[in-house]
């Protein structure tokens, strides 16, 4: 694997309880707030101070109750394997399929199902776990993150077919860097040719949004499904809205009729 960001998330710092304060409290009390939508009838969330106080301490019985082990408050190995169990199971290479386009699909769905989503304080978005992981370390603001969910998919399942996503385009959270690469290659097939032949486009290949009339690609995702003029679509950084700085991984429809959508075309790693 090249994305490996991940392996910091999963590091258990040690045994946190009441009057602890640091780096391993915050990392505690980012996965409670994560760990809402797992378990929606459990009250989790709390603030994130790096402060081991008495609400921390709740929310940490509470996740310890909902999750069937014991109800101490203390945050042991055990507790933090539990917490942080989605990101593993999302990031864990898989058994080698024929179908490489299948696995992206598996993998992306995957990454969907246990929901992966972002972190947002006061005065920053794009916070927390998932969006390091993908992010190669980084979070923040500035650090949209749809393409590292992208290239994040793709590391997986090349991984497990033995290949290298970087044979194919650049690591980068740049979708302007990967767009270019693929005209380089020949492999981006732009609006009007998707308009004109959809039948060219596979699922499992990459969609580039780009603003009319430019050289600007702003949002990106993974095919699922190609149905008349629309695309299904599994993507990061969105919402329900479709926006291009959202709070999760969603599973959408896109008009391609109706944007700008340029392909990128997978065929150089499922050949």
């Amino acid at each position: 694997m090249i994305k490996t960001a991940y392996q910091q998330e999963l590091k258990f710092a040690g045994t946190c309880q009441k009057g602890n304060k640091g780096k391993a409290v915050k990392q505690i009390q980012e996965w409670l707030n994560l760990s809402v939508p797992r378990f929606p009838n459990a009250t989790l969330a709390t603030t994130v101070d790096s402060d081991y106080g008495s609400a921390t301490e709740k929310a940490v019985k509470n996740f310890q109750k909902a999750a069937g082990l014991p109800v101490t408050g203390i945050v042991t190995e055990e507790v933090f394997t539990v917490l942080s169990s989605p990101l593993k199971k999302a990031f864990t290479i898989p058994a080698k399929q024929p179908d490489f386009r299948k696995q992206v699909l598996q993998i992306a769905q995957n990454h969907l199902t246990l929901k992966a989503i972002e972190l947002q304080a006061d005065d920053a978005q794009n916070l927390g776990p998932w969006v390091r992981s993908y992010c190669d370390g980084f979070d923040g603001s500035p650090f949209k993150w749809c393409m590292g969910f992208v290239q994040s998919v793709l590391d997986i399942a090349s991984t497990a077919h033995g290949k290298s996503f970087t044979s194919l385009m650049p690591q980068t959270l740049s979708c302007d860097v990967v767009a270019m690469a693929g005209k380089q290659k020949g492999v981006l097939i732009d609006n009007a040719a998707v308009r004109k032949a959809p039948e060219k486009v596979k699922a499992g290949d990459v969609f580039l949004i780009r603003m009319a009339a430019t050289s600007d690609w702003f949002h990106t995702g993974i095919i699922t499904d190609i149905d008349g003029d629309v695309f299904e679509t599994l993507e990061g950084n969105t919402d329900v809205k479709g926006s291009s700085n959202g709070t999760g991984v969603f599973a959408r429809v896109r008009n391609f009729r109706k944007g700008v959508i340029d392909v990128f075309s997978i065929d150089g790693l499922s050949a």
